[in-house]
């Protein structure tokens, strides 16, 4: 028994025949007489029966009627309730993102979310390997996530993928070291240099095999450290190199490290927000999606000009 089985002998009920029913549902005679006849075959109670030429509905098929009504009813009052929570924006939106992006997007967030219009949201960082960040989608409204440009892309067929940031990958260097005094820094310059780098699956930790097949040599990695703030305090101690986002995990003026561009290989980090498709549809998770947008444009704006570097191509 389905919905459109009730529908059309709750019509029934309330036309009369199987004529007018047609009539009323724009199909056929014989196409309501098929939905009548496979209704029937789910009871044993007949639910209608012949008066003259005509089609009247027993006790069995009054009762099943009445119930049709009940149930269209049902459905509508589901409809409207599913449309009140989609427009709803009092509703919690829950995001969750990687370390340096926690820092960047979280605080400006929660404020936004505290004005008259935004829903309320709760941030959670998840910092996990760059193949388990579709797998958060279960748990989170919007997931902000990050892979190197030259990684695989995410499964679109699972996710809904809205870009959020196209951030470089420079060079991290001790201001007083002798790569400081470059205005970029190529693969071969790197060789025999020692890394702070991140974990295997962790961004910039691909990277490095890419700088090292443009080398031809392998990169030295002293140190697997996944938070780039600790990273960069132990560059500035000397003697050891990094990879560090431009916009996202910049050492802060006065730290005595420097950025320098990668120059020979394409060093992009994309910034992502994965989601569940039917997600989208939430009116709610559509403004926290938009504050993330202006956060990271305002991002990119106030770092890059005062790094005086061009925003990623």
């Amino acid at each position: 028994m389905d919905l459109h089985q009730l529908r059309v002998l709750r019509e029934l009920a309330d036309h009369g025949s199987i004529a007018a029913t047609a009539r009323a549902l724009s199909v056929t005679s014989s196409a309501v007489s098929q939905v009548l006849a496979s209704l029937q075959r789910q009871f044993a109670a007949p639910l209608t029966h012949k008066r003259g030429r005509s089609v009247e509905l027993t006790g069995a098929g009054q009762a099943l009627a009445a119930a049709a009504v009940t149930v269209a009813t049902a459905m509508a009052q589901a409809e409207a309730s599913v449309e009140a929570y989609l427009e709803d924006l009092s509703a919690v939106v829950a995001v969750s993102g990687f370390h340096s992006a926690a820092v960047t997007f979280f605080p400006a967030l929660a404020a936004k979310s505290a004005q008259a219009g935004h829903p309320p949201v709760e941030c959670v960082d998840e910092d996990v390997d760059r193949a388990a960040f579709p797998a958060l989608t279960a748990s989170y409204d919007l997931v902000v996530a990050h892979r190197m440009s030259h990684t695989r892309p995410w499964p679109a067929e699972r996710v809904a993928v809205v870009p959020l940031l196209r951030e470089p990958m420079d060079v991290a260097v001790r201001a007083d070291h002798p790569l400081a005094r470059r205005a970029e820094v190529s693969p071969d310059c790197l060789a025999g240099q020692s890394f702070v780098a991140t974990h295997a699956g962790f961004s910039p930790a691909d990277l490095l095999e890419v700088i090292a097949a443009s080398a031809g040599r392998p990169m030295h990695v002293a140190h697997r450290i996944n938070d780039f703030t600790t990273a960069a305090a132990m560059v500035a101690q000397g003697g050891l190199i990094a990879l560090l986002p431009r916009y996202t995990a910049a050492p802060p003026p006065g730290s005595q490290v420097v950025l320098r561009p990668l120059s020979g290989v394409r060093a992009v980090r994309n910034i992502d927000v994965l989601m569940r498709p039917e997600h989208t549809l939430r009116k709610g998770v559509s403004v926290v999606l938009e504050s993330l947008r202006q956060i990271a444009d305002a991002l990119v704006d106030s770092r890059g000009a005062a790094a005086g570097q061009p925003p990623a191509p």
